[in-house]
């Protein structure tokens, strides 16, 4: 065999496993909102969900009350690729809308797996540290 043929065949092996790879390949560009020992809040939900939308009304209104005192973070599922992300792996979320509070130390306080009214919401933000 010759080095033309050698290369060849080495293209066609290698270029299809690289092409995978480079397709597949999922960074993790989910980030927490900054805490800085402040309580957080994060939020996973789904643009197709309507509970989900109940639960983003409800937020609109209850959060901005609070201001900077709580840290935010709202992490989107619509994708199968989403669900690669690894905040979803970690707090182990298999359905949403699912709302995780932490306490400022980092320990959970709350978890909440499906839409909520807004006193109890505002009930469960007091109850935060």
């Amino acid at each position: 065999m010759n080095k033309k043929s050698i290369i060849s065949i080495l293209a066609i092996l290698i270029l299809p496993i690289l092409a995978f790879w480079g397709l597949t390949f999922h960074k993790d560009t989910s980030t927490i909102a900054e805490a800085k020992g402040k309580p957080q809040i994060i939020k996973f939900s789904s643009t197709m969900c309507l509970e989900c939308q109940e639960v983003e009304k409800v937020f609109k209104e209850v959060l901005p009350k609070y201001g900077d005192s709580i840290a935010y973070t709202e992490i989107i599922v619509d994708s199968r690729n989403d669900m690669k992300n690894n905040m979803i792996k970690k707090y182990n979320v298999k359905l949403v809308p699912t709302i995780i509070m932490l306490n400022s130390d980092g320990t959970q306080y709350k978890r909440i797996e499906s839409s909520l009214p807004k006193e109890q919401l505002e009930n469960y933000i007091e109850g935060l540290r």
